[in-house]
């Protein structure tokens, strides 16, 4: 087995568990997903995009740890310390899914979460309590998410194929859906209704002890010298798509020409290594080809 193989096996297992379950994205023929997106759009392109996506889960993160509240349900009940391959793998499986797959697939993986989410309740260490299907909470988690993947798109897709100001209206109008699916509450559906929230709920943010130890977690992360060195090189480059407010909450003082001129090119670097290793995503091969297949009925014509 060659180098390239070996790395994208190796990519395959941290990312997709070992098995892409390609039959999500493939059947049935002609079926639109749950939430019509269609290839090439806005959020297509930023959910397809390994180097945005991968620096931008590292920033949601960080900024989701900045409510006391949602650090709380992941200190206190997420698995993320004894498995957090898996966490990674489950947090893909259900981007990839509601994005690109089926509609019965994304109303699967859905219906988990919500499962999920009313076990997951407690009180924060300030005393507030808090439970994980709050619609306000899957609001803010849902809003830092794509923030950070919308950001780190445009910061490390190639200029020529970054989105314009109307495009990043529709891709936070395009994936809306998916957190008011799990009971999220006046989403943002706007670059500038993103802006206004963020900026509203700013005083509900700062540090805590768990969010620090989150945050060194994710320096952390991998399961051997490469996965660690390269996790290292994205956590870096993700530093830079914080707002600035929320690197100095968390105490992240590494200068801007570093972010600039070392962290993101290399973290660039590192992501078009992935892309070259991998190829052609059988994700969205599997996609594409079932939304531009016809559906059976509109093949044959009705039966009668």
């Amino acid at each position: 087995m060659g180098i390239r193989d070996r790395i994208a096996d190796e990519l395959k297992a941290t990312v997709h568990g070992g098995d892409l379950k390609l039959e999500r994205y493939a059947q049935p023929p002609g079926d639109p997903g749950l939430f019509g997106i269609a290839p090439d759009s806005p959020a297509w392109r930023v959910h397809g995009h390994p180097t945005g996506m991968l620096t931008g889960g590292f920033a949601a993160l960080m900024l989701q740890s900045l409510h006391p509240l949602a650090m709380a349900g992941v200190d206190q009940h997420s698995d993320f310390r004894t498995d957090p391959v898996g966490r990674l793998t489950r947090t893909a499986r259900f981007i990839t899914t509601t994005t690109f797959g089926s509609q019965q697939p994304a109303r699967e993986v859905i219906d988990v979460v919500r499962r999920i989410h009313t076990h997951v309740h407690g009180t924060a260490p300030d005393g507030r309590p808090y439970r994980a299907d709050d619609p306000e909470l899957l609001t803010w988690v849902h809003t830092a998410e794509v923030y950070s993947f919308l950001t780190g798109y445009q910061v490390h897709a190639p200029r020529k194929s970054r989105l314009t100001r109307a495009e990043c209206d529709t891709y936070y109008a395009q994936v809306a859906p998916v957190a008011e699916a799990l009971g999220a509450v006046e989403v943002p559906r706007t670059a500038h209704e993103v802006t206004r929230y963020l900026a509203r709920l700013r005083p509900e943010l700062h540090v805590t002890p768990a969010a620090l130890e989150a945050m060194r977690f994710l320096r952390g992360f991998g399961r051997n010298r490469r996965e660690r060195i390269v996790a290292r090189l994205l956590m870096n480059a993700s530093l830079g798509l914080l707002p600035s407010w929320a690197r100095a909450e968390l105490g992240i003082q590494r200068p801007a020409v570093v972010r600039s001129a070392w962290d993101r090119p290399l973290a660039t670097a590192v992501g078009r290594g992935l892309e070259w290793a991998r190829g052609p995503s059988p994700i969205h091969a599997a996609a594409r080809a079932r939304l531009t297949t016809a559906a059976p009925e509109a093949q044959t014509g009705p039966l009668r």
